[in-house]
Order: structure tokens, then C-alpha cells, then sequence
């Protein structure tokens, strides 16, 4: 599942680019598919890290990569070990609503995209998150869960005022919404909900066979109730 629109994002042969909260590595694998990019995915988890090597070994076996190279790293966000303008692009996808310190979070992405160069941020879009709040303490209460809920105007401005240019936005997974507020109606931890199960199959079928009436679906919804948001941001060539 890809939640960045990479038609927006100039990746080029020799570019250093960095999946930062990679999960299970759905963005990393993507990026590895550019040609001659220097990948780098990171995750504070370990178990993530390893779903993830297994995944680009997987792809890697089956000559589906055009990279120069990739590398795994275990690190925390609001500490990054790389220094100053270290990356070509930066990607975090769905990872800030989960940290405390998003300010330090923030202050560590933007410092380490080189001048002129790309950072792409993605947070659950406010009025379907809040949905999920106000069905579930569960939802809200999970460990390593979501600990606040952005408005896309304040994180825009947030990352604006540390030296970057605003290129766009968009909206995603608006079929995901749904599947959600089950969850979260029914109880985000039940595996025995035939609702929940049912829709599950759905966006399994939608996930691996890519049917044009759910892309189609998606594409008309995510404007009204896409679940993402996802913001394109270019460092100002003046600023270190």
C-alpha cells in the first residue's frame, strides 16, 4: 500500500533517499525500484526492520530492484545520526502522530534534507481520526499508538517555518476509512467481528490484485474522506 504519489517527488540516478518509520519497508521497497538511488530505510523497531529486510532480499532475488544500493538502520526519529543536508529525499510516512517529541522529530527531518532538495510527510487526515477517537479508548489508548491528531494548516506551518517551501498536498486510502471506524466501533483488538474480517478481505483483494473499480473508488473519496494526507515540502536552497 503506497501512500506517496511518487509522479511528485524528483528522485534521480545517485540520490541518497531515506525511508524514516519505514514499518515493514512498503515505501522502502518502492524507492529501491528507482534507478540508481542510494536507499536507506529506518525504524526505532527491530521486528520492523527484519520484515522489512525480507522483503528487499525477496525483491532483490527477483531483479525487481534498480537501485545503486540499500541499507537497513535501527534509529530513533528525534535523533537522527546522520549529519546536516544528508539526503536527497526524506520520506515519513504515518510516523509523527506516534511521537511525543514530534518537535524534535520535525527538527531532525528538516535538518538533514540537503538545500533544494525533498521531504514527504504523511499523518492521519484530522475528521476521520477523529472519528476513531471518539469510538474507541482502545484505539487511543494503544501502546506505541497515535498520541495526538494533526490539522494539516499547523504541520504545514510547522515545517514551513523550519526553512522548506510548501510544493502540495493530497489525500489517501479513502476505502481504509471505513475499516477502521468498524474496528474501532467493534473493538480495534477483536479478530472475531465478520465485518471487520469481511472488509479485511476486501482491502487484502484490493491490495493484491488492484482492481479498477476500488482505485477508482479511491480516487473519487479521497478528497471527501481519505485517510491520509500527504504533504510535499522543498528545502529553501539558502538554508543549511
Amino acid at each position: 500500500m503506497i501512500t506517496v504519489d511518487f509522479r511528485r517527488v524528483d528522485i534521480r540516478p545517485g540520490h541518497r533517499v531515506l525511508d524514516i518509520g519505514c514499518g515493514e519497508g512498503r515505501h522502502t521497497v518502492r524507492m529501491c525500484q528507482e534507478k540508481d538511488v542510494i536507499c536507506t530505510g529506518a525504524d526505532f523497531g527491530f521486528d520492523n526492520l527484519i520484515a522489512t529486510r525480507c522483503k528487499l532480499k525477496f525483491h532483490e532475488a527477483i531483479n525487481d530492484f534498480s537501485c545503486q544500493d540499500w541499507h537497513l538502520a535501527a534509529m530513533d526519529i528525534t535523533a537522527i545520526p546522520f549529519a546536516n543536508s544528508s539526503f536527497d529525499l526524506v520520506l515519513c510516512a504515518e510516523v509523527l502522530e506516534h511521537i511525543p517529541n514530534d518537535d524534535a522529530a520535525i527538527d531532525e527531518l528538516t535538518r538533514i534534507v540537503k538545500p533544494a532538495k525533498t521531504l514527504v510527510v504523511s499523518v492521519p487526515r484530522a475528521w476521520p481520526e477523529k472519528i476513531c477517537w471518539q469510538l474507541s479508548d482502545e484505539y487511543v489508548n494503544a501502546d506505541m499508538g497515535h498520541v495526538r491528531i494533526y490539522k494539516k494548516k499547523e504541520l504545514q506551518r510547522r515545517i514551513i517555518d523550519r526553512g522548506f517551501t510548501f510544493q502540495g498536498s493530497h489525500f489517501a486510502h479513502s476505502i481504509h476509512s471505513p475499516y477502521w471506524w468498524l474496528k474501532c466501533l467493534v473493538g480495534p483488538n477483536r479478530t472475531d467481528a465478520w465485518p471487520v474480517n469481511l472488509y479485511h478481505r476486501l482491502l487484502v483483494w484490493d491490495l493484491m490484485k488492484k482492481p479498477w473499480i476500488t482505485a477508482w473508488l479511491d480516487k473519487l473519496m479521497n478528497p471527501i474522506m481519505g485517510k491520509s494526507v500527504v504533504m510535499y515540502f522543498q528545502k529553501n536552497p539558502s538554508h543549511r
